[in-house]
């Protein structure tokens, strides 16, 4: 059996929780673009979703950590896309 936490609210009132969890979507890495942030410490890829309302679509997200072509990623949303990298990697157009 869980033990459950006991939480107060704004009012005071304690109440119990329990973990709450996100539905996530999977994607494969299709190409490894480039290094991104001030000291490289993320990762732009490409990559392919594998299930879901945007099923089979393309989009492009900064990655935090080690990953290689292949790798499947557990995206929390498909609808925001990160900015595509410039000749110098400073982002914009």
């Amino acid at each position: 059996m869980k033990p459950e936490t006991q939480t107060r609210n704004k009012k005071g009132d304690v109440g119990k929780s329990s973990s709450i969890f996100t539905t996530a979507i999977p994607a494969r890495i299709e190409e490894v673009v480039c290094r991104t942030g001030m000291r490289g410490e993320a990762t732009q890829v490409r990559c392919r979703v594998l299930e879901g309302r945007d099923q089979s679509k393309i989009i492009r997200r900064n990655v935090k950590g080690p990953i290689k072509k292949g790798d499947i990623l557990m995206l929390r949303e498909t609808e925001i896309e990160a900015r595509r990298m410039g000749p110098k990697g400073k982002g914009g157009k």
